[in-house]
């Protein structure tokens, strides 16, 4: 009876832990050495869908409002975690990295030479053979469109759809 008692306690706790919002540095983006083709190798091993990559700038109010309100979410952190491994790039950034050919390059560069990203933020899916899958410009309206962009992606509907329709058909599910 004890043990019983015990376990509902952790279970009462563990769940008020992780009901709340949550630092997305640390439980949304993945950790990384800047190694992206790396990385697209171990998406693969893990057996992800791809990868997800946040572009973002220190000033931007979007991408604040993204990680304020959406990164930071359980339920967001969870489902991307299981199908992604997501990472965050500075687009004015000088830090060294290694792009998904694996070529050296900086940041800025990676963003702005690579995928052209000149407005923050810019979530873009890269699929397991490094090709992009999905771009979305600007911030979602809120934590329903964007796990309903993650489901567009991970059920493989990109590939017959443009996420535009794709919303029209699942608004208010």
């Amino acid at each position: 009876m004890l043990k019983k008692i015990l376990l509902l306690a952790i279970l009462m706790v563990t769940t008020q832990v992780n009901a709340g919002p949550q630092d997305p540095y640390k439980f949304f983006f993945n950790e990384t050495w800047g190694d992206f083709k790396e990385e697209l190798a171990h998406a693969k091993e893990q057996g992800k869908k791809g990868i997800l990559i946040f572009f973002e700038m220190d000033e931007c109010p979007f991408c604040h409002y993204m990680k304020k309100n959406v990164l930071n979410q359980s339920e967001v952190q969870e489902y991307y975690r299981k199908h992604f491994l997501n990472f965050v790039v500075d687009i004015e950034g000088d830090v060294e990295m290694v792009n998904l050919q694996g070529k050296p390059t900086k940041q800025k560069e990676f963003a702005f030479k690579e995928f052209r990203v000149r407005a923050t933020p810019v979530i873009m899916f890269i699929g397991l053979d490094g090709k992009p899958i999905h771009r979305h410009t600007g911030k979602t309206s809120g934590v329903d469109e964007f796990m309903l962009m993650g489901e567009y992606v991970v059920d493989g509907h990109y590939k017959d759809t443009s996420f535009t329709s794709y919303k029209r058909q699942h608004k208010k599910r």
